[in-house]
């Protein structure tokens, strides 16, 4: 069986294939994006390494000079997707859309060296990629920290990757609509709209970005511009993985100043991560910078943050959290607790369960000596590969599939978990 799904999940990464860059899949989403292709990678990086390395190389030749990776590149001319590259209008030589998402390319280039640094086009690959992956983490301390307190903020709800959360729906109230001009909806055409974000956050959406386009993109500016400026746990507890396992690559290719850095980032912001902590729900909460308060939403987004290799105690009390949410749920991790205001079984980020969340909140369960919850994670994710097929999220009460089918990073997931049950990363 685990052989036919590692096959099936490889033959959806071939169709998805662009040659240099993988689309997440056919008509939804016809562009390349950003931790689409770093976690594609690691699915690559079990049956084609060079291909692997391509995703992600792919992927930096667009950064911005100031370092930002954008979070969408326009290779192809596409109308099937909105907001194209005539909406972001950011001038770049390459279109590519004007704010960034979660950076888990530094954790995915470690994983990419551990299984290959035999080869020594790696070692020069790896060296390459270095000091552009830290580039990316020094831009989001210096205009996404302005204070320094060691965790950084998103100014669009995009920019989280979990666009509709019932964690920025406070925030969005404060963001206006008036003067977005008319526009029409691709996603819709392509998936069940009861599935997707509703109009009326489409609008929010899209005034950010019209803001932000009338600031020219300088994103030394757009920090203090929005009126959408949040603290996300689990976007901090990427961040902090990645600069942690940045520095150890550093300190393997000898960059040791890169390696201090990186050290430095990932243990402050570990510090920092605990004003997050609310005792009561057991996890994380996310940080409104606008108010100075924090977001009282059961989320996701509070478990991701485990991914940061957590304390033991903490990670123990988001394992207890993930067992109290598997007694409401069919199916483990929900991207909103069942039971909390705001849940929606099917709408994208508002209650399904979405495997690249598993994975990472697994695996940073196993690292902080979290064994047998992870296990019921993985054991979950790959019981919906076989309820619902390769989609792109699950209703986490039936397994039914939604969004998008044959997609991408799910497949991607499924060949890393199983591969992984075989040979421990």
């Amino acid at each position: 069986m685990h052989d036919t799904l590692i096959a099936e999940a490889r033959a959806i990464l071939r169709r998805n294939d662009r040659g240099a860059y993988t689309v997440p899949t056919h008509g939804l989403y016809p562009f390349q994006w950003n931790w689409d292709s770093a976690l594609t990678a690691l699915g690559f990086s079990h049956f084609d390494i060079d291909r692997a390395w391509t995703e992600i190389e792919t992927l930096f030749a667009h950064q911005w000079p100031d370092g930002m990776v954008p979070h969408i590149i326009f290779h192809q001319p596409d109308d099937g997707y909105f907001p194209g590259p005539e909406v972001w209008d950011t001038g770049r030589p390459v279109p590519t859309s004007g704010i960034t998402q979660p950076p888990v390319a530094g954790f995915a280039v470690r994983r990419l060296f551990e299984r290959s640094r035999s080869d020594p086009a790696a070692r020069e690959r790896a060296r390459r990629l270095l000091p552009r992956i830290h580039a990316w983490h020094e831009w989001f301390h210096r205009t996404r920290d302005p204070q320094g307190t060691g965790l950084v903020a998103i100014i669009h709800p995009w920019e989280s990757g979990r666009d509709n959360s019932v964690d920025w729906d406070a925030a969005l109230e404060r963001v206006p609509t008036e003067g977005v001009a008319a526009f029409r909806r691709r996603d819709t055409i392509h998936a069940d709209p009861a599935h997707r974000p509703t109009d009326e956050q489409y609008r929010r959406y899209i005034w950010l970005v019209q803001h932000f386009r009338n600031l020219n993109w300088d994103t030394a500016r757009l920090h203090e511009a929005s009126p959408f400026r949040i603290v996300d746990p689990g976007f901090n507890g990427i961040l902090i993985r990645s600069c942690s396992d940045l520095a150890e690559l550093a300190d393997e290719l000898g960059q040791s100043e890169i390696a201090a850095q990186s050290r430095a980032f990932a243990e402050r912001g570990r510090v920092a991560l605990e004003t997050l902590w609310d005792d009561d729900l057991g996890q994380y909460l996310c940080l409104d910078r606008a108010t100075g308060g924090h977001v009282k939403s059961a989320s996701v987004g509070g478990l991701l943050a485990a991914f940061a290799i957590l304390p033991r105690r903490r990670a123990g009390a988001i394992a207890e959290r993930v067992h109290r949410l598997a007694a409401r749920a069919r199916f483990v991790v929900p991207s909103h607790d069942p039971d909390a205001p705001g849940f929606d079984a099917r709408r994208y980020w508002r209650g399904p369960v979405w495997l690249i969340v598993n994975y990472m909140i697994a695996d940073g369960l196993v690292r902080s000596g979290e064994d047998a919850c992870a296990r019921s994670i993985l054991d979950d994710s790959l019981s919906l590969i076989a309820t619902g097929g390769f989609a792109e999220y699950y209703d986490p009460m039936t397994g039914a599939p939604c969004g998008g089918g044959h997609f991408t990073w799910t497949a991607a997931m499924v060949i890393e978990m199983l591969s992984n049950q075989r040979t421990p990363a």
